[in-house]
């Protein structure tokens, strides 16, 4: 009888914990960002991390020399990262090939390549 008790009490409890998260809107809502989080975990790398402070869309940008310019400024004004200026930048650009694989265009990874090599020329590393 008292296992009957215990058992009925625990699907009670259950019912009343779904109908709750059914109801409540802000519920839903972190379920949904909990997914969203997990499947881009790369995204919420670059936003968070402790690299760089990037500007937002630098890799879309259309010229090598731009995305190296804005990675410079980026890794020599931020306060967040934790090696040098030029190590940052590059290890971030890094990433972003990475991270990104076979579904980088041919044209925006030759693009990002050659940003690069204008990083190493910015910070006089030839």
């Amino acid at each position: 009888m008292a296992a009957r008790k215990t058992a009925t009490r625990k699907t009670a409890r259950k019912t009343a914990r779904k109908s709750a998260a059914r109801t409540t809107s802000t519920a839903r809502r972190k379920r949904v960002a909990k997914k969203a989080t997990s499947k881009r975990w790369s995204q919420r790398v670059t936003k968070e991390s402790d690299a760089l402070d990037l500007q937002r869309g630098v890799f879309k940008l259309t010229s090598a020399r731009k995305i190296a310019a804005s990675l410079k400024a980026s890794a020599e004004h931020s306060t967040r990262r934790k090696s040098g200026a030029y190590r940052s930048a590059l290890s971030m650009l890094t990433f972003y090939i990475n991270r990104a694989g076979k579904t980088l265009p041919k044209t925006q990874r030759s693009r990002l390549e050659r940003a690069k090599v204008e990083l190493k020329h910015q910070f006089g590393r030839d």
